[in-house]
């Protein structure tokens, strides 16, 4: 598989913002000029930044405050105003959570101490592959934090991020935006959509974005469309359906080598490697069905259905070893990667309200299949002298690279069959529980092309997972909850491709999530919430005493304490934020280099965001937002330190009338220089310099 990857001029995006907005223009005068009846418009509320509701947590549609568990929402309008376009950005405001490098080529997510490249959902269904997400067609960011496989099946072990994707209403939607800024960034979308008649409503959400970066040689291209329809399919029955396809073309940039425990001290510009030669591109094309029927007497089915195509390539010449103390120089590597995924999934859920005397039930029964066909190969990069080391004071390798050794050929085909039942009971109004359990059978059929003999072979495994909550109520508008949940990861790993001869036999790491917690809405538009947890993983497999051989260990723990703060302290002062602890290390011995006690890796002790809007009036708004982050170790050797830094952000809005709105967004307000993620010990990369971000939104 061999790509010639280029970057679209400018003027290929304006062409093709430019049909986006003739096709909806066309939309807009036929659902404009036709009499219809009237209709109940649904979800026009502005929410602000708090969200009451989810009904992801639970399959059922249910108040945040009556969910025994920690879960932070990043809403639309939050999204807005801070200018997010990706997971990385809605993480730096969700305690408990922080974003990795991915090796400059995905979303990684470090939850609660858990590192997962996996762990990601739209709509509830997953959304695994190893790629950048955008939020062109995103409604809100769902992160929930703890073990989660009762609702999510296998993963989840320390939290899930789900995608709420925008959905076609009847209530009419004429959107557009248009951004610039620093590094040449350029960006438009629009987001149009409305009836077409009384029983039909469609929805259409675009994105183009090209974009240069701080970083030497590192561009980026992406686009992406989304159209949607609902269907009345009779008086109680609705069908939703939706395409997407999205493409992102980028440089993968892993960022500085680490010298004397530290990052390497050099300009945030400087590339380590080769730019040129470090292309990613990732197509995703995926179909969504749901349809939602209505039985009455408190009788609800709903069955979602997700078939998605992942084309992923990733090739990179980066720096692969720490500055030597003695000469200044540094190793290069070099591989490519490919992978091609079908995933194919089906979620059936019916619940169910009723009374027994005093006593409330909500019932959940689920069904899930799917079925995921993975085929990864990985070439490794082979230089014309063999290693390569290159000076630190100058560090792009600007030699010849060979990507014709084949190093791994794995073909994986994964089954999914679940079931799962769980009741909500509300006894009185002070007191409820939750109480679920799922059985999974996962089923990887695994085949490791270069295996002489023994390359095929199937694992099968039968896990159970509990999911038990309290909830004791001393006034309508405050929760306190004591939970329990468990959750695993089978030996394929999150990405499936990690099965061998060596770990096939053992039973899938466990992970299980004890939690304490408070949730108050202050006020109507403003909700605190508390927790503190201790997440257990267990059946961890490390090297035996005796060579060649492997064991289980209980290999580390994560103890915790999450607060949290969204909503409105005043009609014109809004606030997002949160505050972390987190004490995470190893509890067994991993390696002869890697001990218990260790620290887990990319998880600070402390974290701390804030960011607050003031409406000065009807036109005028500011914003100021604050993160902090506690140092860190990049791996659990604990030898690489990432330094603890403070960073300060500022939005201006000025609404010129009811259509036409600027903002300015200014990113590291204060320039300051700092290290925002890692990979490893050798791959960190630099927090970007001050940016610059100007933006018109417009409705029509």
């Amino acid at each position: 598989m061999t790509r010639s990857l280029s970057f679209v001029k400018p003027t290929r995006i304006s062409i093709a913002v430019a049909s986006t907005f003739i096709a909806t223009a066309a939309l807009a005068q036929q659902t404009t000029t036709q009499a219809l009846p009237e209709v109940t418009i649904v979800g026009a509320k502005d929410v602000g930044y708090e969200q009451k509701t989810s009904a992801t947590a639970m399959k059922t549609d249910t108040l945040l405050r009556d969910i025994p568990q920690s879960i932070t929402v990043i809403t639309r309008q939050l999204m807005n105003d801070q200018a997010m376009t990706s997971i990385a950005d809605a993480i730096r405001y969700v305690p408990g959570i922080v974003t990795a490098q991915g090796e400059g080529n995905r979303d990684t997510a470090v939850f609660r101490g858990n590192s997962s490249t996996g762990d990601f959902y739209i709509d509830g269904i997953r959304d695994d592959v190893q790629y950048y997400r955008d939020f062109y067609n995103i409604d809100r960011v769902e992160a929930l934090k703890g073990a989660n496989a009762m609702i999510f099946g296998r993963g989840g072990s320390g939290g899930v991020i789900n995608r709420v994707s925008k959905q076609a209403e009847w209530r009419p939607i004429r959107e557009a935006m248009l951004s610039f800024g620093s590094d040449s960034h350029k960006r438009a979308s629009v987001d149009v959509g409305g009836a077409v008649n009384s029983d039909v409503a469609v929805r259409v959400n675009a994105m183009a974005e090209q974009s240069d970066s701080y970083r030497n040689g590192v561009e980026l291209e992406r686009k992406g469309i989304n159209p949607t329809m609902v269907i009345r399919a009779g008086k109680n029955t609705s069908v939703s359906l939706g395409a997407e396809h999205f493409r992102d073309d980028r440089i993968a940039d892993r960022g500085v080598p680490s010298f004397n425990g530290r990052p390497y001290e050099t300009d945030v510009s400087t590339f380590f490697g080769n730019a040129e030669l470090s292309p990613t591109a990732v197509r995703v094309n995926a179909f969504n069905a749901l349809i939602e029927h209505d039985f009455g007497n408190g009788v609800m089915l709903r069955n979602r259905t997700r078939i998605a195509n992942y084309d992923k390539y990733y090739q990179n010449v980066y720096a692969n070893g720490a500055v030597s103390a003695t000469t200044g120089r540094l190793a290069i590597g070099a591989y490519r990667d490919t992978t091609d995924r079908n995933n194919r999934f089906n979620q059936t859920d019916v619940t169910y309200d009723w009374n027994s005397g005093a006593v409330r039930h909500k019932l959940a029964l689920g069904v899930e299949f799917g079925r995921q066909e993975t085929d990864n190969k990985r070439n490794t990069g082979t230089f014309p002298t063999g290693s390569v080391t290159v000076p630190a004071a100058n560090p792009v390798y600007t030699g010849g690279v060979a990507f014709t050794t084949l190093g791994t050929s794995n073909y994986s085909v994964a089954d999914v069959a679940s079931v799962y039942l769980q009741d909500q009971i509300e006894f009185s109004p002070s007191w409820q529980l939750v109480a679920g359990l799922r059985y999974d059978r996962f089923s990887v059929d695994f085949t490791n092309r270069l295996a002489t003999s023994n390359g095929s072979f199937n694992v099968t495994d039968t896990p159970v997972s509990p999911r038990v909550g309290l909830i004791y109520k001393p006034a309508q508008e405050m929760s306190v909850y004591a939970s329990y949940s468990r959750a695993y990861v089978p030996r394929a790993g999150d990405q499936l491709t990690s099965l061998s001869a060596s770990n096939r036999a053992f039973d899938p790491e466990k992970f299980d999530n004890v939690e304490l917690g408070l949730k108050w809405d202050v006020t109507p538009s403003l909700a605190a919430t508390a927790a503190i947890y201790q997440l257990d993983r267990t059946n961890v497999v490390v090297p035996g005493p005796v060579a060649g051989t492997s064991i289980l260990v209980d290999g580390q723990t994560t103890k915790g304490l999450e607060l949290g703060l969204q909503g409105k302290l005043t009609q014109t002062w809004s606030v997002m934020g949160g505050y972390a602890y987190q004490n995470a290390e190893l509890t067994a011995n991993q390696s002869s280099t890697i001990r218990s006690g260790a620290k887990l890796a990319m998880v600070p002790e402390h974290t701390f965001s804030l960011w607050n809007r003031y409406d000065i009036n009807q036109q005028f708004g500011a914003a100021l937002g604050l993160v902090y982050r506690d140092s860190l170790f990049t791996s659990t050797s604990n030898t690489v330190v990432l330094p603890s830094f403070t960073r300060v952000d500022g939005a201006l809005f000025y609404r010129i009338d009811k259509q036409y709105q600027v903002q300015l967004n200014v990113e590291n307000l204060f320039d300051k220089k700092y290290y925002a993620s890692a990979h490893n010990d050798n791959n960190i990369t630099p927090g970007a310099p001050r940016s610059v971000k100007l933006t018109l939104n417009a409705k029509f």
